[in-house]
């Protein structure tokens, strides 16, 4: 059987209506709220003439047959909604960075050729920038808030268009073949937009399989048991316009779990985190590597916050240090710290569990179909194979780039005959049969005849007590032809030298992989997601 993402939503809401599936400062949607509002927003998309035009087994992998909504949002009901009312139209949605400034958004929106916008009303204005250089959407939703902007021209209040809806099911079927897309978020280069069958994404990340045992749903009836059995209340931290946020918020409604966001959603407000925890007795909670997981950290460490409902804390996206694990654990020494490795091209590909008495940041237990493969993608590597390959994915994984037939060809070559998705992560397949990431090739830095991989580097760095965040990449220089170069945000109130940072990551780097040369800033700049934006990072350095 193959599954569509409107559907498996539908099945639990018949499973569990009454259960709440959304909350959010006041807000607290059961799943039959959020079915009758995803119908009606599906109602509003389809009567504006939105849908799918081309049936999937007409077109290749780096098309579309589907029509687009942007989802210009902060976090809130109105994003999942966004993507469910998407999904039971036959639209593809598709995440908009908020941080972006004008031309950014010009270029994204005319990439996706988007043909509705859902968007915040604090976005208003730089909307109203870039619409009249594009073809103008079939459907711009605004969703009031707080910052006082009137409708654009044209707009739709978006509860006002709900409630003029039709309600009851949705107008059209849809196909497992429907589009799920992901927008890479353009930190290394131009943002992309990723290619997903709903079947395939949903298997791949979105509560189709089991992370660890990779156990594989068959049925909807199964669906339908398990919600019924029970899910988690789960606090997500990630902006909803990363991947890792969508995945774990569609893996928790396909279990029947409560989705919680915390009262602040436009910055990380690590108090307001805490509390709602506690108020809302939330027992798992979603974050983005260090800079994420370090200010929660430090606000837990403050004391008095009852962080006792809290039984996992899941990280994807970004590496958490091991050292930042430990002191969590030594204040919540009955968590399980999960690990996910994976991409926006792969979905899943690997976990890693760190608990009380075991904490290891680095490597990775693969699933099936992650596999390491040589530097000339002619072969597949063997555990305890000498030097690094590509990490690799084989089975569900993306169909292509929208628009992109040559970078599709490039990223999902056909190796011994099988299909796989290759996007540029450096690894090593220990002889233990773990994988060892590195890092994305492109921020790999080569010096003195060396490849220095940035992220590897960063981990031994950001241990280091007064480090609040460090990137690090490289720069031209005559002798090395580049050099490693760390940029270093040191916590409040805290002071330390390059030498002794040096010294701190030399316990866990070769002395070559070290930095030339260290740059003490007062911030360092990052996505929403808490991912490293290296293109920031290059034009701080020069590079």
């Amino acid at each position: 059987m193959e599954f569509n993402l409107g559907t498996v939503h539908e099945v639990v809401s018949a499973a569990v209506p009454e259960r709440e599936c959304l909350v959010w400062r006041d807000r607290r949607l059961t799943y039959a709220e959020v079915t009758d509002r995803s119908r009606r927003l599906a109602g509003c998309l389809h009567a504006a003439g939105l849908g799918c035009r081309v049936e999937r087994e007409g077109l290749l992998g780096h098309q579309s047959g589907q029509d687009h909504l942007a989802l210009y949002l902060h976090n809130g009901n109105e994003y999942i909604e966004g993507m469910l009312g998407a999904f039971k139209s036959r639209v593809a949605p598709f995440n908009v960075n908020y941080r972006y400034v004008t031309e950014e958004l010009r270029y994204l929106l005319a990439d996706a050729g988007a043909g509705a916008v859902l968007y915040h009303s604090a976005f208003a204005p730089v909307l109203a920038e870039v619409l009249p250089d594009l073809p103008r959407p079939r459907l711009l939703l605004q969703v009031a808030d707080d910052s006082g902007n009137g409708l654009l021209p044209g707009a739709l209040d978006y509860e006002a268009a709900l409630a003029g809806a039709p309600a009851g099911p949705p107008l059209v079927d849809p196909s497992p073949d429907d589009l799920y897309i992901l927008y890479t978020g353009g930190t290394t280069g131009m943002p992309k937009g990723v290619l997903w069958r709903q079947h395939d994404i949903f298997m791949a990340a979105m509560g189709g399989r089991s992370l660890g045992s990779w156990q594989v749903t068959t049925s909807y009836d199964e669906i339908a048991g398990k919600a019924a059995a029970g899910g988690l209340r789960m606090m997500i931290l990630p902006p909803l316009m990363h991947g890792a946020a969508q995945w774990a918020g569609f893996i928790g409604m396909a279990a029947g779990g409560t989705l919680i966001f915390p009262d602040e959603v436009r910055r990380l407000d690590a108090a307001d985190v805490w509390r709602t925890i506690a108020r809302e007795r939330a027992n798992t909670v979603t974050v983005v590597g260090d800079a994420m997981a370090r200010p929660l950290i430090e606000e837990l460490e403050g004391g008095g916050h009852d962080a006792s409902s809290l039984i996992g804390f899941g990280n994807g996206g970004a590496m958490l240090n091991p050292a930042l694990k430990q002191r969590l654990i030594d204040r919540l020494p009955n968590l399980i710290v999960s690990d996910s490795m994976g991409s926006s091209e792969t979905g899943a590909q690997a976990t890693h569990v760190s608990v009380k008495g075991g904490v290891q940041t680095g490597t990775f237990v693969p699933g099936p179909g992650a596999v390491v493969v040589d530097e000339a993608l002619e072969r597949l590597l063997a555990p305890g194979h000498d030097g690094t390959g590509w990490l690799a994915q084989a089975g569900w994984v993306t169909l292509g780039y929208l628009g992109d037939e040559a970078k599709t060809a490039r990223t999902f070559p056909v190796i011994q005959g099988v299909r796989y998705a290759i996007p540029g992560d450096r690894a090593r397949w220990l002889a233990g049969g773990e994988i060892e990431l590195l890092g994305r090739d492109a921020v790999t830095i080569n010096s003195g005849g060396e490849k220095i991989f940035a992220e590897e580097v960063e981990q031994a760095i950001s241990g280091h007590p007064a480090v609040q965040d460090v990137i690090v990449v490289g720069r031209p220089c005559e002798r090395w032809g580049n050099e490693v170069v760390a940029l270093v945000q040191l916590s409040d109130g805290a002071s330390t030298t390059p030498d002794d940072l040096e010294a701190h990551a030399a316990r866990s780097v070769a002395r070559y992989k070290l930095p030339k040369a260290w740059i003490f800033l007062p911030f360092i700049e990052r996505s929403p997601s808490g991912k490293a934006d290296y293109r920031w990072a290059r034009r701080q350095v020069g590079a």
